[in-house]
């Protein structure tokens, strides 16, 4: 009788939380989520991740590799690398471990699955990785790139290791070889010591940057960063301002994004109950009945900002690239 176990005893041969089945539809999710990192030795000062998650541990390769191959076996069609500072996987294993070596070994995965790589930091985005993610059908084009903010001088009271300009030259080299990639980003608006120019500087940024989807986060201490004892705090109601115009921005972006995308023909997979899906660069859709949870589909993108349709063309897709061409 299963009535008098604990969940551990009930589900002990499993590979997922608390020896449960791992398959995809667990807790509502089609995608499975594989963190292979965990840790932070970065100095952003408005962050207290470094002294709550501590320092920056990795699992090996082989052990990821390993995780991946129960995923797939168990039907995972499409595996979501994370880390709280995934861009320093492989640094703290001592063995030449990067993450380069990691998105390459999922670049060269023999079965049909798609790895989506989460948020990295600019300045890991190497451009090994943006090679990588362009020539492989097993890597979405879909990166997550924290900005933070448009202003030099702001991103070093941050903490931040990179210019905007380094970051605008990065989504360059993203664009000339992924045309059709989304790329989001994080931005911190009202900053200690943040002025009206240093505001402007991220306006002008956010504006004129390939974003597909940007997040936006008013400014508020916290105990123990070192921003939480920065001067020159910003009101609430001009915070409150500025992140409305970033989220303006950042909705008109969206639009704009979604809107290039229609006419397009792109692979995705079937989500809840097969009538949505989500394409490889990150378009959600909703789909015509008939179709069941966790199916590659190859879809031809109708509908308008917003409430994008799929108008299925091919019903089991492989992981093949998807094309930029409008199809009649």
């Amino acid at each position: 009788d299963a009535a008098g176990l604990t969940t551990a005893a009930r589900y002990a041969e499993g590979d997922g939380a608390c020896g449960a089945s791992l398959r995809p539809g667990v807790a509502g999710r089609t995608a499975l989520t594989l963190r292979v990192q965990t840790g932070c030795e970065e100095h952003c000062s408005y962050c207290i991740i470094p002294s709550t998650r501590g320092r920056g541990r990795s699992h090996p390769l082989p052990v990821v590799l390993e995780n991946i191959r129960r995923g797939t076996a168990a039907g995972y069609k499409e595996i979501a690398i994370t880390g709280v500072h995934l861009g320093s996987y492989g640094r703290d294993l001592g063995d030449g471990t990067t993450l380069d070596a990691l998105v390459r070994a999922l670049a060269e995965w023999p079965e049909d699955v798609l790895f989506r790589i989460s948020s990295l930091e600019p300045m890991d985005c190497t451009r090994e990785v943006v090679r990588l993610i362009a020539g492989s059908g097993r890597l979405a084009p879909h990166f997550h790139l924290p900005l933070q903010h448009g202003s030099d001088a702001m991103l070093s009271a941050m903490g931040r290791p990179y210019t905007a300009a380094y970051y605008s030259d990065l989504l360059e080299v993203i664009q000339a070889r992924l045309p059709d990639a989304s790329i989001g980003t994080d931005i911190i608006v009202g900053f200690p010591g943040e002025t009206d120019d240093h505001f402007a500087r991220t306006l002008v940024a956010v504006e004129r940057l390939p974003f597909s989807h940007v997040h936006v986060f008013p400014y508020s201490d916290r105990p123990g960063t070192a921003a939480a004892s920065l001067p020159g705090k910003v009101d609430g109601t001009v915070v409150r301002a500025r992140a409305r115009a970033v989220r303006d921005a950042g909705s008109r972006l969206a639009r704009s994004f979604q809107s290039a995308q229609i006419g397009t023909t792109r692979r995705a997979l079937t989500i809840d109950d097969g009538s949505r899906a989500v394409t490889d660069n990150y378009l959600k859709l909703q789909l015509p009945p008939g179709h069941g949870r966790n199916e590659w589909v190859r879809v031809r993108i109708e509908g308008t900002p917003g409430a994008l349709e799929g108008v299925v063309v091919e019903p089991t897709a492989s992981a093949r690239p998807s094309t930029a061409a409008p199809t009649s």
